[in-house]
């Protein structure tokens, strides 16, 4: 009896030490630092910026520079069919189902050096530090670099099997179809059904990202706890009235279609700010005919898209735009029609128990924190599909992306990556 409460207690306090042991953890953020200057060399424009596009040169190479430095860190490194790049390291049970982690290392053109490459690089500094603390978790971990998230999140996207034959078709800022452009970074587009995973083939999936926005920095917390990722829905609106001579029409007896438009503009913005949220609405192009300085507007073509993480929010906010549309066109005598525009993009909310895992990983390191939604689109998005996901953002300064000046913080990236390191050891605990 004496015995077997000796080895309770040893069985507990090993427990206990292995738990401190992994909760004192840290990640090297000199080294990220150093990885993300290396990376943003491979693709470099004068300006500062980057053009590593997804199946350019410039993204192959940096591809080649990522897996070399994959393999250093000791994980199985595999190109999928769709160009994903899978890094594996095995877990002490391997009945259990991998943990999956990263973000993509392509950009837009002209981009910046921190969207995507601080999750990516900060995935691989997980994997190094738990080799240096001789650490091996329970469940199988997988860094995942999925091919070209910025032209479409076409790598996460074939991952839950929705890359299509037409959309294979689709000629990408490198200037190849999607098709061959995974050719070109050592895919088969004939193999894509082999790529798709179900639910369950997954225990989670956590992405580490820079916020693209200004809310962390303007309101000076360290931590995005992501509820959500957005959908997005467009439409595009004509306003037809009549064109006439801008000089004989007298103002009463006009029916200008671009006055019309603009009562819509101010009007979607009402109906958006009128409601609680963090909803928006946008018109982000516009279309005038005939266009001359002489003539009266007698035709406009809007582009409408409205963002939540409400799919049924969004609906409601149209509906509303559509009854100010209808008095607007009354009163205008023109006539406005709306029609769907392009491929609905359906809100991905984040799980409940991964959130908790993330405010407890930054209540453990002393960071402020915060719940926020993301209104920009990620691999996360399509991997919330087919497993529980949790996103964590950190400060972008000046709420800047997409741009040469995109800059984080080394101190923010650093937290988010112990962050991440700590979310993922909690998941493996359960």
């Amino acid at each position: 009896m004496k015995n077997t409460l000796l080895v309770c207690l040893f069985l507990v306090s090993s427990v206990a030490s292995a738990q401190v042991q992994t909760t004192n953890l840290k990640i090297n953020q000199q080294r990220i630092q150093d990885r993300l200057l290396e990376l943003s060399k491979i693709g470099a424009l004068p300006n500062g910026g980057v053009g590593r596009v997804g199946y350019s040169k410039a993204d192959q190479e940096g591809r080649a520079y990522f897996m070399g430095l994959m393999k250093k860190a000791g994980l199985v490194v595999t190109v999928d069919y769709a160009g994903n790049i899978i890094g594996r390291r095995k877990g002490k049970n391997p009945a259990l189902k991998p943990i999956a982690f990263g973000s993509h290392i392509d950009s837009v053109p002209n981009g910046g050096n921190y969207d995507g490459p601080v999750g990516s690089i900060s995935g691989l500094e997980l994997i190094e530090t738990l080799n240096e603390n001789n650490i091996i978790t329970e469940h199988p971990l997988e860094l995942i670099i999925f091919a070209n998230e910025e032209g479409g999140t076409i790598g996460s996207g074939a991952i839950i099997g929705k890359i299509t034959p037409l959309a294979l078709k689709s000629v990408t800022q490198s200037g190849l179809t999607i098709a061959d452009g995974i050719r070109a970074i050592g895919g088969n587009p004939d193999s894509l059904s082999k790529v798709v995973r179900k639910k369950g083939d997954l225990t989670a999936f956590i992405e580490l990202h820079i916020e693209q926005g200004g809310i962390l920095m303007t309101e000076n917390l360290q931590i995005g706890v992501v509820e959500g990722i957005v959908g997005i829905e467009h439409w595009d609106v004509t306003i037809e009235g009549a064109a006439n001579h801008a000089g004989t029409t007298p103002m009463n007896s006009r029916r200008d279609a671009l006055l019309a438009a603009a009562k819509l503009i101010v009007a979607l913005n009402e109906v958006v700010t009128s409601h609680e949220g963090r909803q928006v609405g946008t018109v982000g192009k516009i279309a005038i005919e005939p266009g001359a300085y002489n003539v009266i507007p007698g035709k406009v073509v809007l582009g409408i898209e409205i963002r939540d993480l409400s799919y049924d929010k969004i609906w409601k906010l149209f509906h509303e735009v559509e009854g100010k549309a209808q008095e607007i066109a009354k009163t205008s005598e023109t006539t406005i029609t709306f029609e769907k525009s392009g491929v609905p993009v359906t809100p991905a909310l984040t799980a409940k128990p991964i959130q908790d895992k993330i405010i407890g990983a930054a209540k453990s390191l002393g960071l402020s924190y915060r719940y926020m939604q993301s209104g920009a689109g990620h691999d996360s998005q399509e991997m919330a599909q087919i497993a529980p996901v949790g996103m964590i953002f950190i400060p972008s300064v000046g709420g800047i992306s997409h741009s040469p000046k995109e800059f984080s913080k080394g101190v923010d990236i650093g937290h988010g990556a112990n962050v991440l390191l700590q979310t993922m050891l909690a998941i493996d605990r359960n």
